[in-house]
């Protein structure tokens, strides 16, 4: 645990003095004031529904930026090698990397925190504090399943970019081809579900409409553990080379 924190500690500090990280910063909360402000209507409910929503697409994109260069640097540079021999575990330098790149994302989440409060002081009734929060989990879940999806592309190459390209193209696969290839292609019922259920955008509208469904979030969990399982599988196996 104490590796793991350490590396975490090193690469959020590195994430935050990068300057892509100030760039995202400021994309995300740019594009999530303007939906706000759509949404923010008098007599209009006072719900973030919208803006939840639009997260959810735009971490298809988001994730991978943010976690491209977490190993991939490393093997460009050829300073893996040195971790990979050190006495740390190839699990500590997977989880440490991803709970940085994961702790990063809770801070682009800071607008809709405020966001809320506009709401609790101009919305009368009282808006449902339920809805906020599921909202909330479910962000933080489809982000720690995309984070460690991108921990796992990063893994496989030395390229920023063509770890960011895999990631998207993974998340695409489990989002708008899970929703879309069973109607074009006419699959049996039981294809069908099983496609349905893998696509993540489905599993977060039920966190969007303010349910916390126990299934959605071993989905997201599971997701989670297995591509850093992977990730970790990969750094291992430069132990061998």
């Amino acid at each position: 645990m104490r590796h793991t924190l350490t590396i975490a500690k090193r690469e959020l500090l590195s994430l935050f003095y990068s300057p892509i990280g100030y760039v995202v910063l400021g994309l995300f909360s740019f594009g999530a004031a303007i939906v706000f402000a759509r949404s923010f209507e008098p007599g209009a409910p006072a719900t973030l529904r919208e803006p939840f929503q639009f997260t959810a697409y735009f971490l298809i994109f988001l994730a991978p930026a943010i976690s491209m260069r977490l190993i991939s640097e490393e093997n460009r540079s050829g300073s893996i090698e040195l971790l990979v021999t050190a006495p740390v575990a190839d699990s500590a330098v997977v989880l440490g990397k991803w709970v940085a790149a994961l702790t990063f994302f809770l801070t682009l989440l800071t607008p809709f925190v405020v966001f809320w409060i506009v709401y609790l002081f101009t919305a009368k009734p009282m808006p449902d504090w339920g809805p906020f929060i599921s909202g909330m989990v479910g962000l933080m879940l489809v982000g720690g399943f995309y984070l460690a999806i991108g921990t796992f592309t990063s893994a496989l190459t030395n390229n920023q970019t063509i770890a960011f390209l895999i990631g998207v193209f993974i998340i695409c696969a489990l989002t708008f081809l899970m929703e879309y290839l069973p109607r074009q292609l006419s699959l049996a019922p039981k294809y069908q579900k099983l496609m349905f259920a893998i696509d993540v955008n489905r599993r977060y509208a039920d966190f969007a409409r303010g349910l916390i469904d126990l299934t959605h979030v071993v989905y997201f969990a599971s997701g989670s553990m297995l591509f850093l399982f992977l990730a970790g599988m990969i750094v291992q196996s430069r132990r061998w080379r």
